[in-house]
């Protein structure tokens, strides 16, 4: 089994930068990939952008492409969030799956940290 454990988030402005951070823990050579998806209020789950253990390029889902940037450091995955803007305000949540290509069944979700964009 695979956890995962999330921190950053919080309330910024408009244009203001922000980075998440999630740390993996346990069987974690099962990893094919890790990734984010975040919730808006009253909005469905949306992906956000995910990056494969096996050193292909990450994907970005195109409302976050130019301003987010996803990485990995051994087995903690970023975030790193820049330009953002009112509609990026949502529930983020980091997972991770044995699929190179961030698909489903997901191992493990993390608790969710709330990024709010103020005016």
């Amino acid at each position: 089994q695979v956890q995962v454990t999330e921190s950053g988030g919080g309330l910024v402005q408009a244009g203001d930068s922000l980075r998440l951070s999630c740390a993996a823990s346990g069987r974690t050579e099962s990893i094919g990939s890790m990734g984010w998806f975040r919730q808006a209020p009253e909005k469905a789950r949306e992906f956000v952008a995910f990056i494969p253990w096996n050193n292909n390029g990450p994907r970005y889902a195109d409302s976050v492409k130019g301003r987010f940037t996803i990485s990995r450091e051994k087995t903690t995955v970023y975030l790193q969030m820049n330009s953002l803007k009112l509609e990026d305000t949502a529930v983020y949540s980091c997972a991770v799956t044995q699929s190179d290509w961030f698909e489903e069944p997901y191992m493990d979700w993390g608790q969710g940290t709330r990024v709010t964009v103020s005016s």
